[in-house]
């Protein structure tokens, strides 16, 4: 037992720990308040608390837990809500007391179902149990390794009773995790396989793989948050894992109340149920922001062992960083650029890092995808965290002022964006690299003349030219916006990206044939392409025929 002899707002010092040892979990004062032993220093340790620290003293004690700080993991987590330290919110009330002890759990029940018999040996991660659900991906109880003494017959199984006996261990459907320590696999894939945004801008011209990793940097009012909950809503994991970190709680309501209310396509149930909310506010306790993406990236390996694809959302590692800040400049730690610690760079990348598509130890495929929001103050591209993450993520997706406040929506910018991976993932779809590559192209050109029309005008430009920019009109408005309040255009499949695209593909070729064979670039502009324009609300069946409706015009053109 210790003795807490100074306390600076999360930073208290607590000596008398003897046999202590770094980032164990201690709890302080008479309301035990956890907090992390993050320095060591003869028999004097320094901690985060995870909790508002006021009230607490010096002379009040301290004690050690004697294990690090874990999250409890099971079949709870799916359709859940749970704060930084991934304790349960549902049943807390309008108000969270800070200092009140965590109530007592309620005992619940789940349908196990056994998938091994006795006396069979399994590997270490071979699921030998399942919890059932027709909303949501099964629960897999996986195996410690060994000889299967016992296990429980199908039927209700609370949650802290034993379903098996493997190895001599008693397996139940819950157990305790270490958040910084990454779950460990087999293999790590390096060949990138896409994920499903059913973002256009996204899966077309800068997809992300499963098991990738994605910085979303972006001012303020450009969309991150409204990017980032429609990615959470369709892409085609099998699990999503939403981080609220520091963001308004009023965000985070949103969030969770569409989530309950969203129907998945693939069940047909709610679309709540695959998916686990962190949220940890900015009302909330400042370090159980820091902690609060590392629970959340445990959880989804968690997911990733039992071989599903899971999805780390994190909105925002700017406010991650603010706690990290805060905490450097309290210990007194000498500070780096704008005031972050020295070690962020390293922290980010050790983050990041836990990303992947992996073999797992029970020999199933499984991956995390990490997508991290940046908010840099003002818009700077410039800042440590923004300039940092982009060196260890495989994608950037740079949301764009001026699109924002044209109400471009997303309002990804297509010049300040990369996708390291996409001529890999595109390389085994019949014709996606040439039509990727075909918008980009227009897309850049059409960037480029835009700004000579607005010095010169677009009447002096050469007929091909203003075609060019009558392209990147067309694509902008016709493929790359986006409604995230349609309900035919919040999410677009994969095969109905591409039919929009070569229409639009389409009609930009007649329009360039036509300019070749002298037809008056003035009278094509004044074409009515509408039909094509909103193809991208219309059902699927109907936008050949869309394309057809303005090429047929076109061709009357002659």
């Amino acid at each position: 037992m210790g003795t807490v002899t100074r306390v600076n707002g999360p930073l208290v010092e607590v000596e008398g720990l003897t046999g202590a040892a770094m980032f164990e979990l201690v709890v302080l004062g008479p309301h035990r308040l956890p907090g992390e032993i993050i320095a060591l220093r003869g028999d004097r340790a320094t901690i985060q608390a995870y909790e508002y620290t006021g009230g607490l003293a010096p002379g009040d004690s301290a004690g050690r837990s004697g294990s690090p700080l874990s999250a409890r993991l099971g079949p709870h987590l799916l359709g859940g809500v749970f704060d930084g330290l991934l304790r349960p919110l549902s049943g807390a009330g309008m108000w969270l007391d800070p200092v009140a002890p965590p109530p007592a759990r309620a005992e619940r029940s789940w349908p196990f179902r056994p998938l091994v018999e006795e006396g069979r040996t399994v590997a270490r991660g071979t699921p030998i149990g399942s919890v059932d659900n027709e909303s949501s991906p099964p629960y897999l109880v996986l195996s410690p390794g060994g000889a299967v003494s016992r296990i429980r017959e199908p039927g209700p199984c609370p949650s802290g009773a034993p379903v098996a006996v493997v190895g001599g261990v008693q397996v139940t459907l819950e157990r305790e995790q270490p958040v910084r320590r990454a779950l460990p696999y087999d293999v790590r894939h390096e060949e990138p396989v896409p994920l499903t945004t059913g973002q256009r801008v996204i899966d077309l011209l800068l997809p992300v793989s499963r098991g990738g990793t994605v910085a979303v940097p972006g001012g303020f009012g450009t969309g991150k948050t409204v990017l980032l909950q429609q990615i959470a809503k369709w892409c085609d994991a099998d699990v999503v894992v939403y981080v609220g970190c520091g963001e308004r709680g009023n965000e985070m309501a949103d969030v969770v109340a569409e989530l309950g209310r969203l129907t998945d396509p693939r069940t047909g149930g709610r679309l709540a149920d695959r998916t686990v909310v962190i949220a940890n506010t900015s009302n909330m306790p400042m370090m159980a922001r820091e902690a609060s993406i590392y629970t959340g990236v445990t959880v989804a390996e968690h997911f990733r062992d039992m071989g599903y694809d899971a999805v780390v959302i994190a909105d925002s590692t700017s406010r991650w960083a603010e706690a990290l800040r805060e905490l450097g400049s309290r210990s007194g730690a000498l500070p780096a650029e704008e005031g972050y610690p020295a070690d962020l760079a390293s922290a980010l990348a050790a983050f990041y890092e836990r990303a992947g598509r992996v073999t797992t130890l029970g020999g199933a495929t499984g991956s995390v995808t990490i997508i991290g929001a940046v908010s840099p103050a003002g818009g700077d591209m410039t800042e440590p965290v923004t300039a940092h993450t982009q060196r260890f993520v495989r994608s950037l997706w740079t949301l764009d002022r001026d699109l924002a406040y044209a109400r471009h929506y997303p309002a990804v910018s297509w010049a300040g964006s990369f996708a390291r991976d996409a001529d890999a993932m595109t390389a085994a779809a019949p014709g996606a690299p040439q039509r990727r590559g075909r918008v980009s192209v227009l897309l850049a050109e059409a960037d480029r003349l835009t700004a000579l029309a607005e010095l010169l005008g677009a009447e002096t430009l050469p007929d091909h030219e203003r075609i060019v920019l009558l392209a990147g009109r067309l694509i902008r408005e016709g493929f790359l916006q986006q409604s995230a309040l349609s309900p035919c255009d919040s999410f677009c499949r994969p095969e109905r990206t591409t039919l929009i695209a070569d229409a639009l593909l389409a009609v930009v070729d007649r329009c360039q044939t036509l300019v070749e064979n002298q037809v008056p670039v003035a009278w094509i502009e004044q074409q009515d392409f509408s039909p094509i324009l909103r193809a991208k609300e219309a059902p699927e069946e109907e936008i050949a025929a869309r394309r057809y409706t303005v090429l047929d015009a076109l061709e009357r053109s002659q």
